[in-house]
């Protein structure tokens, strides 16, 4: 029977009807305006009858139980523009740089034209293991070693991405998506659904007591001799002991306030500037009486420094303004790059014997010798600025052979005083 012109629909009911194309359209009820009191109807499609009213039942369904979704039109890449330009405001500009890149380098091509309706997680999960076996570009390499060039241009070759950068891409999306979840873009997050990959944890390379002993040695003829030995005998990160300031240096109580790190930016972004710590919180350091000898040291190099530049000094002027200006300097008072740290330590090492290690192997090595003469773990984990010391047991725990040593001759001891 014909429904009267003045009753209104019942929310969730609905119509089946073949369209010119001979597809088949169901609409249906979903609410009423509120302003205007018109029914707010819906459609869903099929290619057969029988499909179209499976899933106007489906939609009826939710409707009824108060959980009907209307799937969002827009394209994961279109989301992805909309999330970075407007939900990154409370991240850090080394973070929105490394999602940006992500989003524009791997996520957009490979799943950009997708709906985000239509995300499922078979398509994510394809997308990782493609990364997993050719989502890297490198130059390729003649016989000789050298990078292959056409008109100049190296040529690069598809190779596996590590299982850490897949997962860090996984991080990126997982956050653009729990986004549109919460805003009710999506009902789920596909990408939780997805199997990633295992990353094998790397061997630490602390150095050995001699070659300890080699780098301070080696160092010593170095220009950036005393912001080496002060990474190694303080743990700090690269970037903490760039972004060190004579504000943080308490010679009087022999003390070391950690609150800032050296933020590398581009030039258009504002070039190099302090930001705040990597977990976001400060320490306060006791370091060794030799450390504290080290930063004597530089800060009377600094004076020196600052008198023989003269106009062409580009750090602090006055006394007052060289208590807020950085520990490390170049010799006309600018800041020290990473690039730069890196070259002057490359040097140290290789004339050494241990070409491979890294500048954040010092960090590893302060905390072995820590650990190795008698620090417990907390006060180890509050010295590196780790987040809980479950995390230091967790890296540091197993490393030193001469712990194990130290350990079983305790023990022994014990069972002889027995």
């Amino acid at each position: 029977m014909p429904r009267k012109s003045n009753t209104r629909a019942a929310a969730g009911s609905g119509s089946i009807r073949q369209r010119s194309d001979s597809t088949w359209e169901a609409r249906f009820t979903v609410g009423h305006d509120p302003g205007t009191g018109k029914p707010i109807r819906k459609s869903v499609y099929a290619k057969t009858q029988k499909e179209v009213r499976q899933k106007l039942a489906q939609a009826v369904a939710a409707v009824d139980n108060s959980d009907y979704f209307e799937p969002s039109k827009m394209t994961l890449a279109q989301w992805l523009d909309v999330w970075a330009e407007e939900y990154m405001g409370d991240k850090r500009y080394s973070t929105k740089k490394t999602y940006k890149a992500n989003i524009e380098t791997h996520i957009k091509p490979a799943l950009g034209a997708v709906k985000l309706s239509q995300l499922a997680p078979h398509l994510i999960q394809k997308f990782y293991n493609t990364l997993l076996t050719s989502g890297c570009k490198v130059p390729q390499r003649g016989k000789d070693g050298k990078i292959i060039k056409k008109d100049g241009i190296p040529v690069y070759e598809a190779a596996p991405m590590s299982a850490k950068t897949v997962r860090n891409i996984h991080g990126t999306l997982t956050k653009a998506l729990s986004t549109a979840v919460d805003i009710g873009y999506l009902r789920i997050n596909p990408s939780d659904r997805v199997t990633l990959p295992r990353v094998e944890k790397k061997e630490l390379a602390p150095l050995t007591d001699e070659q300890v002993k080699n780098f301070l040695q080696e160092s010593s003829k170095d220009d950036f001799e005393i912001i080496l030995k002060v990474i190694l005998f303080t743990g700090l990160r690269e970037s903490e002991a760039l972004g060190l300031t004579w504000d943080s240096v308490d010679f009087k109580a022999g003390t070391l306030k950690v609150s800032k790190q050296l933020q590398k930016r581009r030039l258009a972004d504002g070039g190099a500037t302090l930001a705040s710590t990597k977990n976001g919180k400060s320490r306060l350091l006791k370091p060794a009486p030799f450390v504290m000898g080290l930063l004597r040291r530089q800060y009377q190099n600094q004076a020196t420094q600052r008198l023989k530049a003269g106009d062409l000094w580009q750090g602090w002027q006055t006394a007052e303004e060289r208590k807020t200006g950085l520990v490390f300097t170049t010799a006309e008072g600018k800041n020290i790059s990473q690039t730069s740290i890196r070259y002057h330590f490359k040097k140290v090492v290789s004339a050494i014997g241990v070409p491979a290690c890294r500048v954040h192997d010092l960090r590893h090595t302060f905390a072995v010798l820590s650990l190795q003469n008698g620090d417990d773990i907390k006060t180890v984990q509050g010295n590196l600025g780790h987040a809980t010391a479950a995390f230091t047991l967790d890296v540091y725990g197993h490393v030193s052979e001469k712990m194990k040593d130290d350990s079983a001759a305790r023990m022994e001891a014990y069972i002889k005083s027995l």
